[in-house]
């Protein structure tokens, strides 16, 4: 056997990469699908569209390298955490699109919990607090106005799951006995899931009216599951699944507590290993499940999220029209020496960590005449850094530990602006791996630790290397100046929403 397939199922695309043992890329197939937005705050998926999609990118990326089924050991799932589908399992057509993690529509929900219980209580059972951003308030919303569903979901036809469950489902059988489960990691995202216990919370089912036979049985992240009955990788064992941040952290070996590292994709994450002991946080982070391996301790992280960052550079390109790919933001921003005064806070589905404010929306603030197209995508980029110090700050207080580096990888770290500028705000070393495909490779690093392909982190740690380092270069004054104002233009982004 002499590869890893692993499925990365992400918030615009779906990709297939097949792996070496050194942890090298063999090969890759991706497709991108739609993005529906109904409503303002609305994020759907078309579920079977990401199905068919799935299929289409392993054939390709085997196709292209001409690497047989029996060539490849196991294969590992990463997936977008939090986006929400429920299907039925007689004939397995979902019953409404899938709710993205970034939609909001459960806002006044989160208000009347919020007033009838309050979100340290949630915490305490699932380390997060309220938000529309998690799964089991968009499981609700979908019991409660899609016509159907209740009723299926009591008679046991209608099943959850997030985007991980659903491909499994399908890959291991679908209709004809497909597996319906997940991982500690994606549970631990879905705020049904007791953070300590491990096990669906029943109070918090209870509350939210949600009948647990449509939940998914809970297992560890690296475990052979079963085998893939489609085609298109059949009989191959599926023996790992994270969510993709978590997926992150393994990639980057980041095994040690206190070891962080942050994804800068869509949105921005940022988790830090805690070790065994879930650490509660008391400064607007996640408490979450970062890994179990079969046989070993659940292990936990503190996460910061960041709803918008490589979006941002798609706003500016598809909404504004000011640059026409992605990657030329970078030639715009360095027209400019700075920012010229500008801030814009992304916060296009409110803030997330680690201010948790839902009526927040996004502004563009400091402007003036001076104030051109190069200094709006240098704002545009530098929000992303900003962001990251604000999680990086309420880190360290949680964990009581400061970071003396910080390990990035996701598209954007191709942007050396951008990487140099994340050194300057943090005032600490940013390292970008030889790999920065780390969400796939960690997904990969679970399932082949599950059948034996790598013996056990040392073989994984091995693989690690730097590609290159950002050391900080900017004056303290600056640094504090700059920040300064970012922290304006947050507040001035708060409380836009008044329910109207």
């Amino acid at each position: 056997m002499k590869y890893i397939a692993s499925i990365d199922q992400g918030t615009t695309s779906t990709r297939c990469i097949i792996f070496d043992k050194k942890g090298n890329i063999v090969s890759v197939g991706q497709k991108e699908h739609k993005q529906i937005f109904p409503k303002p705050g609305w994020v759907e998926h078309d579920s079977e569209e990401i199905w068919k999609n799935t299929l289409e990118v392993i054939a390709n990326c085997r196709i292209k390298k001409n690497i047989s089924v029996k060539e490849i050991a196991a294969c590992g799932i990463t997936n977008q955490r939090e986006t929400t589908v429920v299907w039925n399992k007689r004939t397995g057509k979902p019953y409404y699109n899938a709710l993205v993690w970034q939609d909001t529509r459960v806002g006044k929900r989160v208000d009347e919990l919020e007033k009838e219980i309050g979100s340290n209580w949630f915490r305490e059972h699932t380390g997060l607090p309220l938000a529309t951003y998690f799964s089991g308030l968009k499981l609700q919303w979908i019991l409660e106005n899609v016509e159907g569903v209740r009723e299926d979901a009591e008679l046991g036809n209608a099943i959850f799951g997030n985007m991980d469950t659903f491909l499994v489902w399908h890959l291991t059988g679908g209709v004809n006995g497909g597996k319906h489960l997940t991982d500690v990691t994606n549970a631990s995202r879905t705020q049904l899931m007791n953070i300590k216990s491990m096990r669906w919370d029943q109070e918090i089912l209870e509350k939210l009216n949600i009948p647990e036979k449509m939940l998914p049985a809970i297992e560890p992240s690296s475990k052979i599951y079963g085998n893939i009955t489609s085609e298109a990788m059949q009989g191959v064992p599926l023996a790992g699944i994270l969510g993709d941040q978590q997926a992150a952290l393994v990639g980057q070996t980041c095994f040690q507590p206190g070891t962080a590292k942050n994804t800068y994709g869509t949105g921005c994450f940022m988790l830090m290993n805690t070790g065994t002991e879930a650490v509660p946080s008391k400064y607007g982070l996640l408490t979450t499940v970062a890994y179990q391996f079969e046989g070993q301790a659940v292990h936990y992280a503190l996460e910061g999220s960041v709803a918008i960052a490589g979006a941002l550079v798609q706003w500016l390109r598809d909404n504004l029209g000011l640059i026409k790919t992605s990657v030329e933001v970078q030639q715009l921003a360095e027209s400019v020496e700075d920012n010229g005064g500008a801030y814009v806070v992304p916060a296009f589905s409110g803030l997330y960590a680690p201010y948790w404010k839902n009526n927040a929306r996004g502004v563009i603030a400091g402007l003036t005449r001076y104030v051109n197209k190069g200094h709006i995508a240098r704002a545009v980029l530098e929000a992303t850094a900003y962001q990251t110090k604000d999680v990086l700050e309420a880190m360290e207080k949680d964990s009581h530990i400061q970071i003396k580096s910080l390990r990035v990888d996701g598209g954007m770290t191709v942007n050396e602006l951008l990487m140099q500028f994340q050194s300057d705000m943090l005032n600490v070393p940013v390292i970008r791996p030889t790999m920065i495909e780390t969400t796939a490779l960690g997904a990969a690093y679970a399932a082949g630790i599950a059948v034996g392909y790598w013996k056990n982190f040392d073989d994984l740690i091995e693989n690690w290397g730097v590609d290159k380092e950002w050391t900080p270069k900017m004056d303290a004054e600056v640094r504090a100046r700059y920040y300064r104002g970012w922290k304006k233009a947050i507040e001035r982004s708060m409380d836009w929403e008044d329910g109207d």
